[in-house]
């Protein structure tokens, strides 16, 4: 027995030296995921090429997509990502009727590129910050004294959240996560709120 339980022993070191360092590799690289949640869009007057959309009202809608990134541990603790992503919307238009006018605007998908900073609370724990650019592609509708007009705009905005990305295994790993998006530039108001859950394939 005594002849076995050195290499035994050794065994168990290396197993456990082995492991440790793999479960840190999950926030180390390049990754890939879906994404799924809720969003609320909350406009006001919006204005877009067709002219302003006046809207004053507010959706809660469903919201899907997928992720891509690159995850660097400059320490043992701390991770900075560079992130992109592309998301659709789920009935999600909003419209206006009035008297003699009316406008509605469809969010139909989007793009956003940002940065994460975070921090492992545990090897396989991470909580993190993030911030970045937002770019929506809408179809726009318009009545008005012009006459009515349809087609599609591009509204530019920035968006700040936070989260925590928990590995699930050496390569799955599983995050919740709430955004603010501020959408509004040149007298528009579009405010969003979003929680979203994504797996990730990190590779």
């Amino acid at each position: 027995m005594k002849n076995l339980a050195l290499p035994l022993s050794l065994g168990a070191l290396i197993a456990v030296g082995t492991a440790a360092p793999a479960a840190a590799q999950t926030f180390e690289g390049p990754y890939v995921g879906a994404q799924a949640g809720w969003s609320q869009n909350r406009l006001g007057s919006v204005e877009t090429d067709l002219g302003t959309a006046t809207i004053d009202d507010s959706r809660d809608a469903a919201t899907a997509g997928i992720f891509f990134g690159y995850n660097l541990q400059p320490t043992a603790k701390v991770v900075l990502s560079a992130e992109g992503a592309v998301n659709f919307g789920f009935d999600d238009d909003l419209s206006r009727a009035q008297k003699d006018a009316s406008a509605a605007i469809n969010p139909e998908y989007g793009f956003d590129l940002g940065v994460r900073a975070g921090y492992l609370v545990t090897d396989k724990t991470l909580v993190y910050a993030r911030g970045g650019y937002e770019n929506i592609r809408t179809r726009v509708q318009i009545l008005d004294l012009e006459g009515p007009r349809s087609g599609k705009d591009n509204l530019d905005g920035w968006s700040v959240g936070g989260g925590i990305e928990r590995a699930v295994t050496d390569h799955i790993s599983a995050r919740v996560e709430y955004r603010y998006s501020d959408l509004g530039s040149g007298g528009t108001k579009w405010d969003r709120h979003q929680v979203l859950a994504g797996v990730a394939w990190n590779f």
